[in-house]
């Protein structure tokens, strides 16, 4: 029977075959838990292993694409590290390297094995200095050797310049002194005593100037004593530049025949143009020489852009000439030249003009060629007259130069006698040459068919004075062209002083009231009011030039001292102007100490004369503010001499009786009694001393046989009212006007010319001048 339950368990021996087979179940087991472990080590060992790889690989190439600049890093990878190995240039070199590194792995994983490569040996420094130097102040940078004395060096300089100011801002060295620094160091401040605004660079061996001038004579003297100043073995390098002068009419003429390629008259606005002009007037043949003339008045900022089309159009004519007046181009060519290459040839110059700039070609033909020149030309100017072109014959072209000579002085002729010239030419050159009289500055041009004057004259009737020389030379129907530009500064009827005279006239008032100070300062002392209104006159009319105040003292006390003390009186004296409502823009105020006396030091006289304010003119032309307008064209053609003589006796008897109108009571029109009392001083009696004109009889002012003097005498008692004195004819013209006139007769016949004229619009004219 079974028992359920809890019946007690019976425990069984387990026999000895059973217990010797359990192992043997096991071992399959535990092979098989060993190989998968085995596997999956291997397994983990590989990916570990490819990982790393991979990780590396990246790690190398990111790292080369980041150091592509730095070409001489070497990137080597050890697993996770990266090592970085090469010679940098230096330090800065290999620091940035590693910086860069660090961007792509972490700055743990880098191991810098870079190294610095060596410094090479520093060389000595060169010794160098700049000498700055201005109006007041010199200002020293650079490196010198330490055994200079800089205190001396810059009293020496004070000394010597007179600046009121010296900077040093040298720096010094304990190096060996190269050969020719000390000779070179010496001429460098003997040249910034000579500059007066100048850079002054030193080194070994070698001085560079670079200097401004006031004036071209100033620079040629500057040249000349840097030059003999400088010590043998030295090298200097000068780059001096002085003010350019103005040039009126701004012309250019170039001139292409059997005789040669060369520049008639040379004008460029910049450095740049000149050297195209120049260039390409050496390509058509003209010597490397040739000069070109740097100055003001340009018509256009393009005038190169003229000039070297036209100096080829010539060229490639192979005969012929251009003249560039302002912006007016004339080009001629000789009858041997063939038409189809001319039309080419001015078609092109044509088209390559600038704006503003007008051509008239002209070919000669054969019958031309035949007649006469292509030209008489005349320049003017103040060192006198060129003459180019042909002439009748040996003997008018002395008559024709002689003429010139006594009319402008110095004669620069080249002129050819050529019996072919159509009849009446060397007529047409004399009549230019007269109508050339009384510019500043002109040209005149003599065609066959055409005669044209321009230039700058100071008289505001110059166009028609110029014409009515023509009508009287030439006669009726002679063609001409006039350009006549008006210069106030020049007209002799304003009175306005020359550069010279300004100067004077300023140190005339600081001797009749001079401004004080007080003793060893630049205060000033007492009312400079009255000497300041003197100078406010003076100056309404000089602030256009460039003047200097200069401030002198007396030898007493040190040099120094005594520089410093005159540049501080003469810039008080500069600043009282100024605040005086004075035009001070073009003046300067420079301190000279006792570097310049007058008088003797040792007496209390001399001293006193010698501490003195001085004005100095430091350029002859006035400052130009903008270029000049150019002249207005006038054209016509003359009337005959018959004509010419009726109008102006005309307005002689006009001028002689319409003036007393308004005192007599007879209607006169006022515009037209003003301009019948001063329009005859300026037209009918061109060339007499106006002061003569305006305060002594008419009679003794003007020549015998000019209408004028018909016009005085005439008898007036036909205008007197009834019970009026009656004033003979003699007395008329032999009285001064004051005596035998009244009222506004007086003012209008005696007044100053230049009193009584608007200079600034245009004189009126009576439509038909009335006939007593």
């Amino acid at each position: 029977m079974r028992r359920v339950g809890n019946s007690p368990k019976v425990h069984r021996m387990a026999s000895p075959q059973q217990s010797a087979r359990r192992p043997a179940r096991r071992s399959p087991v535990i092979v098989t838990s060993m190989i998968a472990i085995v596997a999956a080590a291997g397994l983990s060992f590989l990916g570990a292993r490819a990982a790393a790889d991979f990780i590396e690989a990246n790690a190398a190439q990111d790292l080369r694409a980041a150091l592509a600049d730095y070409d001489w890093v070497q990137v080597t990878t050890d697993g996770l590290q990266v090592q970085l190995e090469g010679i940098a240039p230096d330090e800065v070199q290999r620091f940035r390297a590693r910086a860069r590194a660090e961007t792509v792995v972490d700055a743990g994983r880098v191991i810098d094995r870079m190294q610095v490569a060596a410094s090479a040996e520093l060389a000595t420094p060169a010794f160098g200095i700049e000498l700055l130097r201005n109006d007041q102040s010199i200002s020293i940078i650079g490196l010198v050797p330490s055994d200079l004395d800089r205190n001396s060096m810059v009293e020496r300089l004070k000394r010597q310049t007179g600046a009121a100011q010296v900077s040093d801002l040298m720096e010094s060295a304990d190096y060996p002194v190269p050969d020719g620094w000390k000779d070179a160091f010496s001429f460098g401040l003997s040249a910034a005593q000579l500059a007066k605004r100048a850079k002054v660079s030193i080194s070994a061996g070698e001085v560079s100037i670079r200097a401004i001038t006031d004036n071209p004579r100033e620079k040629l003297e500057l040249e000349k004593a840097l030059n003999r100043a400088k010590p043998a073995g030295i090298t200097l390098t000068a780059d001096i530049t002085a003010p350019r002068p103005v040039i009126a009419p701004f012309t250019l003429r170039f001139v292409k025949d059997a005789t040669g390629a060369r520049f008639d008259a040379c004008a460029a606005d910049t450095e740049t143009a000149r050297d195209r002009i120049l260039e390409a007037g050496q390509a058509a043949g003209v010597p490397a020489e040739a000069q070109c003339t740097l100055g003001l008045g340009a018509p256009s900022p393009r005038w190169a852009d003229a000039a070297v089309p036209a100096i080829r159009a010539v060229e490639a004519l192979g005969a012929g000439s251009v003249t560039i007046s302002d912006t007016d181009v004339a080009l001629f060519a000789p009858a041997e030249v063939e038409t189809a290459m001319f039309d080419d040839a001015a078609g092109r110059l044509e088209a390559l003009l600038p704006p503003a700039f007008t051509l008239v070609a002209q070919h000669q033909n054969a019958s031309e060629a035949e007649a006469g020149p292509a030209e008489f030309s005349a320049v003017v100017d103040p060192g006198g007259v060129s003459l180019r072109g042909r002439i009748t014959d040996e003997r008018m072209r002395d008559a024709v130069e002689s003429l010139a000579r006594a009319r402008f002085g110095q004669v620069d002729s080249t002129l050819r006698s050529d019996a072919s010239v159509p009849e009446g030419w060397t007529l047409r050159a004399i009549a230019a040459l007269e109508a050339l009289d009384g510019l500043e500055r002109g040209e005149a041009k003599v065609t066959r068919d055409l005669v044209r004057i321009s230039g700058v004259s100071g008289n505001q009737t110059a166009s028609d004075l110029a014409a009515a020389r023509l009508a009287q030379r030439l006669g009726a129907g002679a063609r001409y062209e006039l350009a006549i530009r008006y210069d106030r500064r020049k007209d002799p009827l304003l009175g306005l002083p020359s550069g010279i005279e300004c100067v004077d006239r300023l140190n005339a008032v600081m001797q009749q009231s001079e401004i004080g100070f007080e003793p060893n300062k630049s205060v000033i002392a007492g009312d400079p009011g009255p000497t300041l209104s003197g100078l406010a006159e003076t100056m309404a009319q000089c602030s256009e030039f460039r003047i200097e105040i200069g401030g002198h003292t007396d030898s007493q006390g040190s040099e120094g001292f005594n520089a410093e003390l005159s540049r501080a009186r003469a810039q008080a004296v500069l600043a009282a102007m100024t605040e005086a409502g004075i035009d001070t823009t073009n003046m300067t105020a420079k301190g000279y100490g006792e570097s310049q006396p007058i008088a003797d030091n040792d007496t209390d006289a001399g001293r006193e004369a010698n501490r003195r304010i001085e004005f100095l003119l430091l350029a002859d032309d006035p400052v130009m503010v903008e270029a000049p307008a150019p002249a207005e064209l006038v054209k016509g053609v003359t009337d005959s001499a018959e004509v010419v003589a009726a109008r102006t006796q005309a307005a002689a008897l006009h001028a002689a009786t319409a003036v007393i109108g308004p005192a007599l009571g007879v209607p006169t029109d006022p515009e037209a009694a003003m301009y019948a009392a001063t329009e005859p001083l300026r037209v009918l009696l061109s060339g007499i001393d106006l002061s003569r004109v305006a305060s002594r009889p008419v009679q003794e002012a003007v020549l015998p046989e000019l209408p004028a003097l018909r016009a005085a005498t005439l008898p007036v008692a036909s205008l007197l009212p009834e019970g009026a004195e009656v004033v003979g004819p003699v007395e008329a013209a032999t009285r001064p006007a004051e005596a035998a006139l009244v009222g506004a007769a007086i003012n209008a016949a005696t007044i100053p010319a230049r009193d009584a004229l608007h200079v600034n619009r245009p004189l009126p004219r009576p439509e038909s001048p009335s006939t007593p």
